[in-house]
Order: structure tokens, then C-alpha cells, then sequence
């Protein structure tokens, strides 16, 4: 047991403890309680390639756009909703060539889809084109009512009725869309 005497000083030692904490966790970027509950913080996406405009977009820039609901079944057989972006709408605000513009040699061009892990999946850009497919794949930022957190968000795509869920591509940052060769 602390002393009377000797407890002003443990306090002191405990908030020097703690200061330092704050201090390290600052300098080498750790993440602090506060950002880990909040699980979109500062999420961005980068839309990048051959694109007319270039998009960066943040989560909160995502939650104001048109959204969509999917209920598919999960990669552990349950029933779930995703809830997001269609990919289609966000590749249309870049500037990608959808519609009577993905013809000759547009149909070429693909989208590589990259997560924060290095996990990367490739589609063709007329896979997310309405005018070649009824199938909406989209990007989702919340699962059941709430919002994504690692390691399935803060963005995961989502792709309805294929068998395998190689390409539902998690901790979604950007979608690239390149020229095949």
C-alpha cells in the first residue's frame, strides 16, 4: 500500500505515464480509443486512371449520394444487408466511359479495385455498366444497419450471386480504371 505521503507523487508518476502515452501514440500515428469507435474515420476512396475527373472521395461524401440495399448471403452462409454506393454511379461521376461511350476500344478497359492490405481484384468495366448488365455491384459502407469497420470496411464491394466472394474486395481505398494491352 502507498504511503500517504508518497500518493500525490504516484498520481504525478500515473499522469506523466499517461502524457508520455499520448505523446508517443501522436508522434507514431497509434490509434487512440476515440478513433478506433468511430469506424469510418477519415475513410477515403480514391477514384484514379482513365477517368475524366479524378475523384477523391471521403465516407462522408459517399453517405450523400443515391444509395442501395442488397441482401445477399455472406461468405459464412448468413443473410445480410449491405447497404452503399452503386460502383456504376461513382465511375460515372469520374468520368468513366459507361453507357454508348464503352464501345470499341473502351471495351478493353478494366477496373482494378485495391485494398488497404494489398488485396487487389479486377473487373471489367462493363461488368458495373447498366446498359451491358442488370447486376448492381456495389460499394457498401454499412452491413446490417451499421456502419463498417476493419476488417470488412470502412468500403467493401459487394457483388451479387457470383458463387465465390474472391472479388467482395474489403478495406476498399481505390478503384482504378486501366487499359488492357
Amino acid at each position: 500500500m502507498i504511503s500517504p505521503r508518497r500518493r500525490p507523487r504516484a498520481r504525478l508518476f500515473a499522469a506523466g505515464l499517461f502524457a508520455v502515452f499520448c505523446a508517443v501514440s501522436t508522434a507514431f500515428n497509434l490509434p487512440s480509443a476515440a478513433q478506433e469507435a468511430s469506424p469510418s474515420h477519415d475513410a477515403v476512396l480514391q477514384i484514379i486512371g482513365k477517368v475524366g475527373r479524378p475523384l477523391t472521395l471521403h465516407d462522408a461524401d459517399l453517405a450523400a449520394l443515391p444509395r442501395r440495399r442488397l441482401t445477399v448471403t455472406d461468405e459464412h452462409g448468413n443473410r445480410v444487408t449491405y447497404e452503399g454506393v452503386s460502383v456504376a454511379d461513382l465511375l460515372h461521376r469520374a468520368g468513366a466511359p459507361l453507357g454508348k461511350q464503352l464501345r470499341g476500344p473502351q471495351l478493353a478497359l478494366y477496373v482494378l479495385v485495391s485494398a488497404a492490405d494489398g488485396y487487389r481484384a479486377v473487373f471489367a468495366l462493363p461488368e458495373f455498366d447498366p446498359a451491358f448488365t442488370d447486376r448492381v455491384i456495389v460499394l457498401a459502407d454499412r452491413r446490417d444497419g451499421h456502419q463498417m469497420a476493419a476488417p470488412d470496411g470502412p468500403f467493401r464491394v459487394i457483388v451479387p450471386d457470383e458463387k465465390r466472394h474472391a472479388r467482395w474486395v474489403r478495406e476498399v481505398t481505390s478503384l482504378e480504371v486501366k487499359q488492357a494491352q
